[in-house]
């Protein structure tokens, strides 16, 4: 079954954090995104879902920066990206910590590359270490630590240097299925908290639903937007509700219909 070539819905009296358009990007002779136009709204989730090889983690790397597209623009609070910034920080799949380094130096390793003193520094750290329920461990080094844990130093870290954007590369792929709902519940939490605009990698069609003010469905390389979907009612609910809520599960079930014929 084909997805649909529907237009994204205009995003009603919401600020526009980050915008791409007509983006295309090619190696070599593989054409990964073409012409990819889309909003990402100021201080919500947007997840970025589709078939495997479709451009997703190539969109999320063009937005940090560390890609040029082939054409196209992005822009990040309406300034045109040319590069990595402190706007913008990353969270990587394989948690890309320091292995020499504790956990409040990796987590303040960000800041210190910006200059910013250690008194200054450790503060800010300690209060993200907490955030995400690492507090006592700040003197533990990653091979210390297990997967789950060495993820949320590498989200604190991304937290620490209160870039506007955090640009997420399947940061729960990694552990086991419980570790992943309490991230999920704890991401939830940042989101409103922290108001920061999140853009979400995953595979995970329940995962995204669970987590997302809006989901970008994107087509098969070369990869466009197919369809935005907001499940905006599952905002208001108690997150240990949402996965019994007939609009999740409608969601769940509409976004499969849409994805299932190109799964091998």
């Amino acid at each position: 079954m084909a997805m649909p070539q529907t237009k994204p819905a205009p995003v009603a009296t919401t600020d526009i954090a980050v915008s791409a358009r007509s983006v295309s990007k090619t190696y070599g002779e593989t054409e990964a995104l073409r012409d990819m136009t889309i909003e990402f709204p100021r201080g919500q989730l947007t997840s970025l879902l589709g078939p495997s090889g479709c451009g997703k983690t190539t969109l999320l790397k063009i937005i940090a920066g560390l890609l040029e597209p082939n054409s196209g623009t992005i822009e990040v609070n309406g300034k045109p990206v040319t590069g990595p910034g402190e706007d913008r920080a990353f969270v990587f799949q394989d948690f890309a910590l320091l292995p020499w380094a504790s956990v409040m130096r990796n987590v303040a390793f960000g800041l210190e590359l910006r200059g910013v003193a250690k008194s200054e520094r450790e503060a800010i750290a300690a209060k993200y270490i907490a955030d995400v329920g690492l507090k006592g461990f700040e003197k533990s080094f990653p091979h210390e630590l297990s997967g789950g844990m060495r993820q949320r130093v590498g989200l604190a870290r991304a937290l620490s240097v209160n870039a506007d954007v955090l640009l997420m590369d399947e940061p729960f792929s990694a552990v086991d299925e419980q570790t992943r709902r309490k991230f999920q519940e704890d991401l939830l939490s940042l989101v409103q908290n922290e108001n920061k605009t999140f853009i979400f990698v995953t595979h995970s069609i329940e995962e995204a639903v669970y987590v997302s003010d809006q989901i970008a469905l994107l087509l098969p390389r070369p990869s466009r937007v197919s369809e935005i979907i907001r499940p905006s009612g599952l905002r208001m609910k108690d997150v240990d509700n949402i996965r019994r809520d007939p609009e999740y599960l409608d969601t769940v079930d509409r976004i499969w219909a849409l994805l299932r014929s190109y799964v091998e």
